[in-house]
This record gives C-alpha cells, sequence and structure tokens, in this order.
C-alpha cells in the first residue's frame, strides 16, 4: 500500500478554481465563456500512480521473515536460519531486482532490540544490528517482528504446559476445566493485562525502531509485515490436528491474543507513516489446523524438517504474495 502522491500542479489550480467559482456563486461545473462561446471543459489529470520501488531493498526481522528450517538455508551466521525462498527473497525476485539490490538480514528469534543491537544466534555465530544494513540509497524496507517482544511463543508454550497439567490431573479424578491457559494468566494478574502489557511494549519499541528506519533511510518506503493467521475462527475444526490437548476455549484465546498483536503492528506501522501488510486475512483457512495440503503454518508437531508453529514454504509464497500486493498497491 504505497504512500499517496501529492496532486499535481495542474490537478491544484483546477481544484482551486472551482472552490473560486462555487465562493462566488458560480454554480455548475462549466467554465466561463468567452467571445466565441462556451469555453471546452478541460479533463482533469489523472496522478501518475506511483511505480513499485527498484531497490535496495532490506528485510528486517524474525523467524517468520527468515524462513527457520525452509531449505535451502542460506547466508550467515547460519543460526539465523534464512532461507532462500523466504517471503523477502520471493519479493526480490518479483520486483526483478539485480544483484547487489537486496539485503536479507533477517534472524531466528530476533526482537526489536536486535535491530539496533548484535544478536548471539542459537545456532552458533552473531548477526550485526539489522538497521546497519540501511543506508539512504535503501528504497524499500519490510519489517517483520514483535511477536518475540510481545512473548507470543512463550503464551503458547505455557498453555500447552496448561493444559497438560490439566490433563494429568483429570486422570486422578478432578474435572477438568474450559480454560486452564486462560485461569492461569487470570490468576497471574488478569489475562488481558499481562499479555497485553508485553504487547504494548512490544509496540512501544517497535514504534522507535520505525522512526529510526525513517532517520536513516528517509526516501525509503517502509512496510511493516503482520503475523499470519495461526488458528482457525472455528476451535473445534483443530481435533482432528490436536486432539484434545489444548481445551477449544484456550484455542480461542491464543487467537486473541494474535489479533491483539497484529492489531498492535498496524497501529504502530500507521503512526510511523509506514504501511502495514495484514498477513491474518490471506492467510485465513491456512493455518495450524488445515489439512497438510492447505496449512501454510506447520502445527505443534509439524512435517519432517520443518519448524513448529512458524511458515512453511507455502506460507511464505503466500507472505510475498501479500506483500507484494501491496507494494505495487
Amino acid at each position: 500500500m504505497p504512500v499517496s502522491t501529492r496532486p499535481t500542479a495542474v490537478l491544484a489550480a483546477g481544484l482551486a478554481a472551482l472552490l473560486l467559482a462555487a465562493c462566488s456563486g458560480g454554480g455548475g461545473s462549466a467554465a466561463p465563456p468567452t467571445a466565441d462561446g462556451p469555453r471546452p471543459l478541460r479533463a482533469t489529470p489523472t496522478p501518475t500512480p506511483t511505480p513499485p520501488p527498484t531497490g535496495p531493498y532490506v528485510a528486517l526481522g524474525d523467524s517468520y521473515t527468515s524462513g527457520l528450517k525452509i531449505a535451502p538455508q542460506v547466508g550467515e551466521p547460519k543460526g539465523c536460519a534464512r532461507s532462500a525462498v523466504n517471503y523477502p527473497s520471493l519479493l526480490a525476485k518479483a520486483l526483478g531486482l539485480a544483484d547487489g539490490q537486496f539485503t536479507d538480514v533477517s534472524c531466528s528469534g530476533a526482537r526489536t532490540g536486535d535491530l539496533t543491537a548484535s544478536q548471539q544466534t542459537d545456532g552458533g555465530g552473531a548477526n550485526p544490528p539489522q538497521l546497519d544494513a540501511l543506508s539512504p540509497a535503501t528504497r524499500l524496507v519490510t519489517v517483520g517482528i514483535g511477536g518475540n517482544d510481545a512473548g507470543f511463543m512463550e503464551v503458547v508454550g505455557e498453555c500447552a504446559k496448561e493444559n497438560l497439567a490439566d490433563a494429568v490431573k483429570s486422570l486422578i479424578g478432578s474435572e477438568r476445566a474450559s480454560a486452564p491457559c486462560r485461569d492461569h494468566y487470570a490468576s497471574a494478574g488478569g489475562a488481558a493485562d499481562q499479555v497485553q502489557r508485553k504487547v504494548d511494549a512490544a509496540g512501544e519499541r517497535l514504534g522507535q525502531v520505525l522512526h529510526e528506519v525513517k532517520r536513516r533511510s528517509p526516501q525509503a518506503r517502509v512496510y511493516v509485515v503482520g503475523y499470519p493467521t495461526l488458528l482457525p475462527a472455528d476451535p473445534a475444526s483443530c481435533l482432528p490436528v490436536l486432539g484434545r490437548t489444548v481445551a477449544e476455549a484456550d484455542l480461542g484465546f491464543l487467537a486473541e491474543k494474535e489479533q491483539q498483536l497484529n492489531a498492535m503492528l498496524k497501529r504502530r506501522a500507521e503512526a510511523a507513516g509506514a504501511a502495514f501488510v495484514d498477513a491474518a486475512a490471506p492467510s485465513a483457512g491456512h493455518d495450524m489446523c488445515a489439512g497438510a495440503a492447505a496449512r501454510w503454518v506447520e502445527p505443534p508437531f509439524p512435517a519432517p524438517g520443518l519448524a513448529a508453529i512458524h511458515p512453511n514454504a507455502r506460507g511464505q509464497e503466500g507472505l510475498a504474495a501479500a506483500v507484494l500486493k501491496a507494494v505495487r498497491g
């Protein structure tokens, strides 16, 4: 979704003339007559659409951007787990960017702080500060980050743990809770408050990052990419994939938290003058509980060689299509 272009000088003059005529009681839209008869109406020029950027393009982000475990894995450090077919790479190819016009510095496990400081990866090696890849010449930037700051995967893990503990209790005669994970967060200080506080804090840091992106690359078009839909609208449809390991109400709780995360990303993008790319809508129906041939996100027990609760190759293709549509406007 490109930034709107300003009207041309001709269009601005035309609008001013129309306003002046209206203020002076001129009434209709026809031009004033001349000695030879009515002056012909002039066609209003159509603003020229902003063409897609030609690069340099810099991709910033976490494992949802880097393409964790999707073959082929490329680049250094290897712990960043970048795929040659992640959405930034597919976007660069679709835009026809030449060699040297695309730089992917996304890294698995990255938080917003890793955009301005070096990140030590789990797989060995340090990823330099991601923002160091920017320059005044940069013309396109995608930013896919915030989930790790908000602790979203920690919430997912906590939900799995609470549901497992609840299942064990049921084996000794205790009645199963309807939403053990939601209950856990509520008893720890309020489900909405505790998770939302992390999301809000992540938003503050993202706002600072986007400001720095604009400072370093003032001519760049910046796109904040949201997270794809992880769970379906109807949690009951997860039964074939997840069984009863997680209560339906807790699946709804997790979906609600992801919606809050994406809403925050959208607000921060708009506040910074960047565009937001909605990944949730195009990925609806391709969540982790969809069939193996349809899903864009792998379930907790993924296909061999892929990362749990992360996009697969189809997911990266879907994200690339969403970003390309936004970039081309």
